[in-house]
């Protein structure tokens, strides 16, 4: 008889996805620079280019992590225009209970909680840890839903909270901001250096070939790594959130409304906040940008709540 699988197996095994896709990354960007500086010099050159390369590259990303860690959370919040609410706002008293409420259920801290003045569906939480985090919903998920499913939503929240999700993204996006700047900087050095001179010519030739190995893992590999460790998270969310409020069909249903409107303008030009929410929160997509989504498609995702039921 096949065993049915509980959500505990689920988090398991995206927990040990994610951990093994979180340690290619830099297995994978070292590899690039090796093999494509090993195009136009000898092996023992291209591993001297990269240790030259990989060395300043990730103490500029450890440096600009701590920046993002100690200041990431406010500035996402900035950037949703959102607005903290307290238990003794009589208008928002309410929600403000509610996510207490769940809290409570998932043995963690109650965040502090944020409004967005957006009539569409969405939420994303935020924090550097459970004792530290916020979470934000619309004002729409809060009018649209019911009362079991917003605790979905708020649960599936809590969830991202207490397995350190926002911990992760932080890592995620800082990484490939820093990748993205060194890339520009050595392609500024490859065409403006001084190339006259054969030696010369072959630092600007190892130059261009770091670039491509930049740009190869910046454009190719790290969308491909994001949206997997996201779609992994995403899941692990969902299943934790069932768990959390015992009832993996309110979330379900939670989710069918959201996608109908889940779109928050003033996130449109913040395309890295994308990941962090319950749903997509941009307008609609093209094919290919579908394929590369943060977000697995919501059809599976409702397919596993209910198969949890």
């Amino acid at each position: 008889m096949k065993q049915v699988k509980t959500v505990y197996d689920h988090i398991r095994s995206n927990n040990i996805k994610t951990t093994i896709l979180v340690i290619l990354f830099p297995l994978i960007f070292i590899a690039l620079i090796f093999l494509f500086t090993w195009i136009v010099v000898p092996a023992e050159q291209a591993l001297e280019t990269t240790i030259q390369v990989a060395i300043p590259t990730f103490i500029a990303c450890a440096v600009w992590l701590l920046i993002s860690w100690a200041f990431g959370d406010s500035m996402m919040l900035n950037s949703a225009h959102a607005h903290e609410i307290h238990d003794d706002d009589p208008k928002n008293r309410e929600i403000f209970r509610a996510v207490e409420n769940v809290s409570i259920a998932a043995g963690l801290p109650c965040p502090k909680v944020y409004i967005i003045d957006d009539d569409s569906m969405n939420a994303f939480a935020t924090g550097r840890s459970p004792k530290d985090a916020s979470v934000a919903l619309t004002r729409g998920i809060i009018k649209k839903l019911d009362r079991l499913e917003l605790e979905g939503v708020i649960a599936h929240e809590m969830a991202h909270i207490g397995n350190r999700d926002i911990r992760l993204d932080m890592l995620l996006i800082t990484g490939v901001g820093v990748t993205v700047f060194a890339a520009d900087m050595i392609l500024r050095m490859a065409l403006y250096g001084n190339n006259d001179r054969d030696d010369n010519k072959n630092s600007a030739a190892i130059l261009l070939m770091v670039w491509l190995a930049f740009m190869v893992f910046n454009w190719i590999v790290t969308p491909i790594l994001r949206m997997a460790i996201s779609r992994n998270r995403e899941y692990a969310a969902d299943a934790t959130g069932a768990h959390i409020t015992r009832n993996p069909k309110a979330l379900a249903s939670a989710l069918r409304k959201i996608t109908t409107d889940s779109r928050v303008e003033c996130l449109d030009k913040v395309k890295s906040m994308s990941a962090v929410c319950i749903a997509y929160p941009g307008g609609p997509r093209e094919f290919i940008s579908s394929l590369m989504a943060t977000h697995p498609p919501v059809e599976e995702r409702i397919k596993r709540l209910e198969s949890m039921a």
